[in-house]
This record gives structure tokens, sequence and C-alpha cells, in this order.
């Protein structure tokens, strides 16, 4: 058993109960995912199942996209409604000026982890301290907001639509877009549509993926794993070859289709049989891969 399920999470759930539940469902203890969403949040979770579960290193750097749901003048001490609320604020604003507040957050942006994250501090989580009433500094980071844009306003609430770099906190988002419009926000809702190649589209409830295994058809929602790869080339290999195909070997062959390439990743085949990824070395006029990862 092996491949990537697209799990549509539900509110209420964390990233960890979908994996508990998922082990007792398939009777299988080899299961983990990327892209951590917090409980109150839905959507996009990608979840990798048996060898598949080796790939995930390659999808903890992927871009993301939500739709949150902002409450405009209310602010909590976790950025959502899960918390208690610290401040309110009854001023109104315009969406002229709340549009072009969202222009000042797009490209590269410094924010602040929250309390309530999975950001570890000293060897505890930050909601552990946070819990204990505990308030620690954290240090600033840089992530990316590929766009922001505006799906629907009013005086109360704004729906937002966020394409970012991996690590955005969307809530420390909302809260910084409510200072800078002077009334405070924090989220009521959100939802992630995208996790690099996973999108909300394709992806199964945990009540679908269950009639799936009830019925025998797994792999209805069970995506192979070199699917996932098709951005990347494919190198095919001899037979010979294959046995060679363990982590830190070089293979030598006629790659020269790979001398325009500008990529470092190509996906490695042999006979049809999906083996694993390769990184492209180029020495002079020879062209070689060096194996990074077996996932057959």
């Amino acid at each position: 058993m092996k491949g990537i399920i697209n799990v549509l999470k539900p509110p209420g759930m964390t990233s960890h109960d979908v994996i508990n539940f998922l082990r007792k469902l398939l009777i299988f203890r080899k299961i983990g995912h990327s892209g951590t969403l917090d409980p109150a949040a839905a959507g996009v979770l990608p979840v990798f199942v048996g060898k598949a579960t080796k790939a995930i290193e390659f999808f903890m750097e992927d871009d993301k996209e939500y739709i949150a749901e902002m409450a405009l003048g209310i602010t909590t001490d976790t950025g959502d409604f899960e918390g208690n609320i610290v401040d309110v604020c009854s001023k109104e604003v315009d969406i002229l000026k709340f549009e072009e507040i969202l222009k000042e957050f797009v490209g590269e942006v410094v924010q602040i982890p929250p309390m309530y994250s999975a950001v570890r501090y000293k060897g505890k989580k930050l909601y552990e301290l946070a819990r204990q009433g505990i308030t620690v500094k954290r240090k600033p980071r840089k992530v990316k907001i590929h766009s922001l844009s505006l799906l629907d306003y009013n005086v109360e609430t704004a729906i937002v639509k966020v394409a970012c770099s991996k690590g955005t906190y969307i809530r420390t988002l909302c809260e910084d877009i409510g200072n800078k419009l002077g009334v405070g926000a924090c989220i009521s809702c959100l939802v992630r549509t995208r996790s690099g190649p996973f999108v909300i589209g394709n992806s199964a409830t945990l009540e679908e993926i269950q009639e799936c295994v009830l019925s025998g058809k797994l792999e209805e929602v069970l995506t192979p794993i070199d699917e996932c790869f098709q951005y990347m080339p494919i190198a095919r290999l001899s037979r010979e070859d294959r046995n060679f195909f363990v982590k830190g070997n070089y293979l030598f062959g006629d790659f020269n289709y790979l001398e325009d390439y500008t990529g470092e990743h190509v996906r490695v085949y042999n006979f049809g049989d999906f083996l694993g990824i390769a990184v492209v070395k180029k020495d002079k006029n020879q062209i070689a891969l060096k194996v990074l990862k077996s996932l057959n």
C-alpha cells in the first residue's frame, strides 16, 4: 500500500487526528502528512501512505492558497474565534481603504509566529506555553504573499483569498491587516484550497475515503506517487541500472536530452516502474543522475 490521499480535513480535528483516523481505517501505521492545518481550519491536507511517506520532504516547501473570512473590529488572544475576545472596535472601514491596505501586504512580509502555534521554544510548542498563560519572545520570520484579493466585504466581515509561501500564518496576516486598518481583526473561518499540486476540487472527505475502503476501491482516492511529480522530466534506466537505484549512487547513461533542462530533479523509471527521484549532475560534456530518494 503506497500513495497519496488528498484529504479534505474537516474543522474540529487536528491534522494528527486525521492521521489516527486513517491508521485505524486502513489498519496501517506508516502514514504521515505535509502542511499542518489548525484544528479550526478545514481544507486540503495531503496524506502520504506507505513508502510515499519518503516523498513528504519534496512537498514541505510547497506554496499554499487559502480563503479566509475575517471578523472586522474583533481581536482575540488566539487570532481566531477559538480564543477569548480582548478588544472590540465599532469603527467602520471603507471598502476602498480595505483594498488599498491589502496591496501593502503583497510581497515579502515579516511575521511574528502567534503564541497559539506549533513553533517550538526550548523544546515546547508555543501553544502549550500559551495555555499556561506564558508569553515568550518569538523571532520574526520572512514569508511571501504572492497574491491577496478581496472576494466579499461588508462592515463586519471580509473574505479574502491568499496565495502564499510555506510557513505563512494566515491568522497573523489577518491580525496585521486589522491593525493596519485601525480596527483589529481575527479569523472567523479558514479553508485551505491548495497545497502544492493538491487542490480542494480533487480532495476527498473522511467519509468518502471510508466508503472507498469498505467497498474495496481505495485506488479511487489513493494517487500514485509519481503523478504528483509530473512537473519533472522522466529519465529511463536500463535493466542493469535498476539494481543500483539506491540512495547516493551515480547513474551514467545517455541523458543528453536533459542538457537544456534548468531544473534539478527528474523522475526515474525502469520499464514502466517508477523508482524514485534523482538529481541532474552536469559536468562538462557529461550528464549523470545522482540518486536522491528511492520511492519504489
